[in-house]
């Protein structure tokens, strides 16, 4: 990903959602995940962050997708 080779750190942006919004320039703090949760759609409890930050993974990989994003096939299902 190049925003990755940008950004001058090691992101393992395909299993981090933390990563992958740093990557993207995207304050990646717990409030702003449970914001973009709420953006997204995502009716789980904002509480429970490990599945949250699933959601907002696939969410966010799906819409990098739909906008142009070049995203593996393995991390849109």
């Amino acid at each position: 990903m190049p925003a990755v080779k940008k950004s001058g750190q090691k992101l393992d942006w395909k299993h981090s959602i933390v990563d992958l919004m740093k990557a993207l320039g995207m304050d990646a703090s717990l409030a702003e995940r449970k914001e973009l949760a709420q953006e997204l759609g995502y009716a789980g409890d904002v509480g429970d962050s490990a599945k949250m930050n699933m959601f907002l993974h696939k969410a966010l990989m799906k819409k990098l997708s739909e906008n142009g994003g070049k995203v593996p096939a393995e991390l849109l299902d």
